[in-house]
């Protein structure tokens, strides 16, 4: 459950109480209201199912109001009557309920963020991911994997998507660029000064993939994007990083590059591109599973049009990806 808070004009104070029972709060309570401002808050103990519904009543209440806040508050722990049994089935179905689409945008559209940070993590996790290659350490590879930041971009792309939001779409496809030219770059500048083994399982694992490598790659898109909505990313994302790598492959494309290595380059772009397509096609398809749609009709018209061109460019996508892979150990085969 979360704590959702309401501070607004006194003159609001009916029409939110009865918000709040029509939307089933558990409890709800007034705080303030002597203040100059003429403000006062009201929580709300709001059940998970009703949450988004409450958000989008206040916003459309409060939409020409700019003096009037909505804050979502989460809860770590609740200590009532109930037997440890009987919270722990309550917290259980709980855990259920996707967020809502307000909690899902800030935690998000943080992946979408091009700073510093994230250009250093990046240059870091490239650094790291190449000399594991490089030594044939899986430890060192698997390292790089979980703080490189790659990932976050692509999902906040497929969610811009989904809520028909062009400018968070900008934003992510400008910080995932950003990121995978810094690691091609740096990859590159690497294999210029370091010799590059083609006997090493670590970097030839990262120049080729089959049709496993795309049900792997979907099946952890939609893992990642699953955590998210059911509030257990924590636990889970970092699986996810390991399992739908996008640096190892963008570094290794790099080295191939750097050392004139064409057509294992061939392949490490193949299988970063797979990932990417099958990241972005299975978020979409979640997403589109857990309800996250605009709150208003028009936004909502928008969305569906955007959303129907971005689940038919990638599954397009996909099917031709599919075909290139088919052809090459086709030809493989013949050889």
């Amino acid at each position: 459950m979360r704590i959702v808070e309401v501070i607004a004009d006194a003159k609001h104070a009916k029409t939110l109480a009865g918000m709040a029972k029509f939307y089933g709060a558990e409890d709800f309570w007034w705080g303030g209201g002597d203040g100059a401002d003429g403000r006062c808050s009201i929580r709300m103990l709001v059940p998970d199912d009703s949450r988004q519904a409450l958000i989008d009543s206040l916003q459309d209440l409060f939409k020409a109001n700019d003096r009037a806040r909505i804050v979502v508050q989460p809860i770590d722990t609740v200590l009532t009557h109930q037997r440890p049994d009987e919270q722990e089935l309550t917290e259980r179905k709980a855990r259920k309920v996707a967020a809502t689409r307000e909690e899902l945008y800030t935690q998000i559209a943080k992946g979408a963020q091009l700073d510093s940070n994230y250009l250093v993590l990046t240059a870091l996790s490239t650094l790291v991911a190449a000399i594991g290659m490089i030594e044939n350490n899986v430890a060192v590879v698997v390292g790089a994997m979980v703080i490189a930041p790659l990932l976050g971009p692509n999902i906040a792309f497929a969610f811009a998507t989904s809520l028909g939001d062009r400018e968070l779409s900008w934003r992510a496809l400008k910080t995932s660029g950003a990121g995978l030219m810094l690691a091609l770059t740096l990859s590159c500048a690497i294999a210029l000064l370091l010799p590059i083994d083609l006997a090493s399982h670590e970097i030839m694992t990262r120049t080729d993939v089959d049709l496993s490598g795309v049900v792997l790659a979907l099946s952890s898109g939609a893992a990642a994007v699953l955590s998210l909505t059911t509030g257990m990313a924590s636990s889970t994302l970092v699986g996810v990083m390991v399992a739908v790598a996008l640096l190892p492959p963008a570094s290794t494309m790099g080295m191939m590059l750097g050392a004139g290595h064409w057509e294992q380059a061939l392949g490490s772009f193949l299988l970063l591109t797979v990932n990417i397509v099958c990241v972005l096609l299975a978020a979409k398809l979640v997403f589109l599973a857990k309800g996250v749609h605009p709150r208003s009709w028009t936004e909502r018209n928008r969305a569906k049009q955007s959303m129907a061109f971005y689940l038919s460019l990638w599954a397009v996508m996909l099917l031709v990806l599919i075909g290139v892979i088919l052809l090459r150990s086709t030809a493989w085969t013949f050889e």
